[in-house]
């Protein structure tokens, strides 16, 4: 495990990304450190690519950690490019850096390796660091590399491109050393050369990569567009004020809404109706699927539920002049092929419409589905969710491949046994009042404690212990799972209990 980011404080106590997690708290006992998120990164970019819209409809994420911004013809708006380089740094909410130059290129290669306290380029995607801290790079045109705008003019802002060590060319290691090992330090010592030589020496790479910097060379810039929200509506010359009406109403809005999803591959999640009486009265009303969805005749079924099991019923007043739809949440829905031969399509479709109706009749809470925990933990290793929000999935073996039984016992019963040897399987065990003789065991198979988490579980005193479980048959046939809760080393006196019958 490595760094892939750090902060200020970090910094200065000699940390830097790519360093070894292990390194970084030998050197650093208290070290605090996050694990990486990389797709929460990616929307949190995007996020803010999105504010940046506000300043000029060019704006176009630089995945890691970047921002690039095409202000041609709006910094006059902010009253310069200085002060929108302000104003955008205050929308962002983030501390950040930027750089200006004439081509975006040029602009990221200053703000990461043009400051004298920045020589190398610490990435701000994942925190070993305190939040709200990143960097950002402007640019007015160019290649969508950072967030950059113009800073010098002429020769100033070419001599600080120049200056620039090779690294700004984020070439692969090797490349980087062969050019050391040639004595190139500097950009400036790139340019001299001719770029044939550079070409045929250190390959093509190195060649685009100087000249997109110097501005000789330029790359388009595709900037981030908002989404167009899907809504449809309609007006009425005569008010309406039948139920029936208005649905009819939404099943229209609902196909017009259905082209314009599948335009785009997408398919509905909620679908929120908001209803105006003439009196200038609002009713919204809200449904949710749990598949994505573009079919009218489903979702309208949702809304007549909707409507059915309202408390308060839908009084129309004097009529409805005004219908509006939206789909608020949307999922990915591709175009597929559907194998009439096969019933698992048919049947998946069938029960999630199972699952949307019965949740907009009882509500999200009342329809519950069993989903995996991430733990080895039997007892704890389901969690019922709302099914309108669980995906099902298959479930992973955390046995190893041991068999167990379908069903446990919820607590885990404790009974008496007797084994052999200390850390051995029982040979006799007494539960319920009964003595079982063991003619057969199976085992163990051990679950050590999850010393990560605080102690939970059913069983009493010592919950974080090893558990041995083996797999018994006594002599009349009965089967049972039981297991040995604790080692000798770890306690005195371990417990046995039953915990669960197989068929």
């Amino acid at each position: 495990m490595r760094l892939a980011a750090v902060d200020a404080q970090a910094s200065r106590q000699g940390l830097a990304p790519g360093m070894a997690l292990a390194d970084a708290r030998a050197r650093c006992p208290g070290l605090t450190s996050l694990p990486h998120d990389g797709e929460a990164d990616a929307r949190e970019l995007e996020r803010l690519t999105a504010r940046m819209q506000r300043f000029t409809p060019m704006a176009a994420p630089d995945p890691p950690d970047g921002i690039m911004l095409d202000i041609t013809a709006c910094a006059h708006l902010s009253g310069g490019e200085a002060a929108l380089a302000r104003e955008a740094m205050a929308e962002a909410g983030y501390t950040a850096r930027h750089a200006f130059a004439d081509h975006a290129a040029a602009a990221r290669a200053l703000v990461r390796y043009g400051g004298e306290h920045n020589p190398s380029p610490p990435p701000s995607s994942l925190r070993v660091r305190r939040p709200k801290q990143s960097r950002a790079v402007y640019a007015d045109s160019g290649s969508p590399r950072g967030f950059a705008t113009r800073h010098d003019e002429g020769d100033g802002e070419e001599q600080r491109i120049r200056a620039l060590p090779i690294a700004a060319l984020e070439l692969p290691e090797d490349a980087q050393s062969g050019l050391r090992r040639a004595g190139l330090v500097t950009l400036g010592d790139l340019a001299v050369r001719p770029m044939a030589a550079l070409a045929a020496r250190f390959g093509e790479e190195t060649v685009g990569k100087l000249r997109a910097v110097l501005g000789e060379q330029d790359s388009p810039m595709v900037p981030q567009r908002p989404s167009v929200p899907l809504r449809a509506g309609a007006r009425f010359a005569e008010p309406i004020a039948r139920t029936d009406f208005v649905l009819e109403v939404i099943e229209d809005l609902l196909a017009d809404l259905s082209r314009q999803m599948e335009a785009r591959h997408l398919g509905g999640r909620r679908f929120t109706v908001r209803l105006e009486r003439t009196d200038g009265a609002r009713r919204r009303l809200t449904v949710d699927t749990s598949l994505p969805s573009r079919d009218p005749a489903r979702i309208i079924r949702l809304f007549r539920e909707r409507i059915e099991t309202l408390a308060d019923p839908l009084d129309p007043g004097f009529g409805f002049d005004a219908i509006a739809l939206a789909v608020t949440r949307t999922d990915a829905l591709l175009p597929t092929q559907i194998d009439t031969a096969s019933k698992a399509g048919a049947e998946a479709e069938g029960i999630a419409a199972l699952i949307d109706r019965l949740t907009t009749r009882f509500g999200a809470e009342g329809v519950l589905r069993a989903a995996f925990r991430d733990t080895h933990i039997p007892e704890a290793a389901q969690q019922a969710v709302p099914a309108m929000h669980a995906a099902p999935a298959a479930w992973p073996d955390v046995s190893g491949g041991q068999p167990r039984p379908l069903f446990l016992l919820d607590p885990p019963q404790p009974v008496t046994a007797m084994a052999g040897v200390p850390d051995g399987p029982p040979q006799r065990l007494r539960w319920r009042g009964k003595v079982h003789e063991v003619v057969r065991a199976e085992g163990p198979e051990r679950i050590a404690a999850e010393w990560w988490h605080r102690p939970q579980g059913h069983v009493a005193g010592g919950a974080g212990l090893t558990r041995d479980y083996y797999r018994i048959e006594d002599a009349q046939g009965g089967r049972y799972w039981v297991f040995r809760h604790g080692l000798y080393d770890e306690t005195g006196e371990p417990r046995w209990y039953v915990h669960g019958l197989f068929a």
